[in-house]
């Protein structure tokens, strides 16, 4: 595949691991390993009192018998008004985790997909002198994309910060590529580097 630089210029070729960018589609296993990511991002914090918890005297309402009304022991009835509630929500994890494999087979799809629709763009470099929000605009301004997500092989200040604050690029180091990130950007543009990254973490 050919390597690219920032003026659309070709500056080399890169031969792709077959077992990564020409790998099955399993849209189930990509629904799977999303539902698992946004899962885990749930505060999972709604709460409600049960009739232990509420703030209530437990002297009984009212005595026993000859009120005409039914029986009741404790102001903390769930049929009485502000009343514990039965079975309502209380803090917890709604997260799951997917088997590796699953994982890793949901990922080899996505990038196979992107390269299917063409969606995959390989970089040589992006070079920045400064932190600087437009030096990244007029940059990316000739690909003519929706939205793309810029994968580079470590910590780059620099770039990170210049596109923190554009809606439609995202910057992302290889270790941390996703399925969320991949299906939520149109254009994936890879830094040449972050190929051997990929393969490592991908090919066990």
């Amino acid at each position: 595949m050919e390597i690219f630089n920032l003026n659309l210029e070709v500056v080399g070729e890169v031969e792709l691991a077959s077992s990564i960018f020409e790998a099955e589609v399993r849209p189930h296993l990509v629904h799977e390993v999303i539902r698992a990511q946004l899962n885990k991002k749930r505060s999972g914090s709604a709460q409600t009192k049960t009739r232990a918890e509420v703030s209530f005297s437990t002297r009984k309402p009212y005595r026993q018998k000859k009120t005409g009304r039914a029986r009741a022991g404790s102001r903390k009835s769930p049929l009485f008004r502000k009343g514990g509630t039965v079975f309502g929500p209380h803090p917890r994890d709604y997260g799951f985790t997917p088997p590796a494999s699953v994982r890793r087979a949901a990922l080899k799809s996505v990038l196979a997909s992107k390269l299917v629709m063409k969606k995959l763009t390989i970089l040589d470099a992006f070079p920045l002198s400064e932190i600087k929000t437009r030096n990244v605009v007029e940059a990316l301004h000739p690909w003519n994309f929706r939205s793309a997500l810029i994968v580079i092989p470590e910590e780059d200040r620099v770039l990170e910060k210049s596109a923190k604050n554009i809606p439609y690029i995202k910057v992302l180091r290889a270790q941390g590529l996703n399925c969320y990130d991949l299906m939520c950007f149109e254009t994936l543009i890879l830094q040449k580097d972050c190929l051997p990254i990929l393969e490592e973490r991908l090919l066990k």
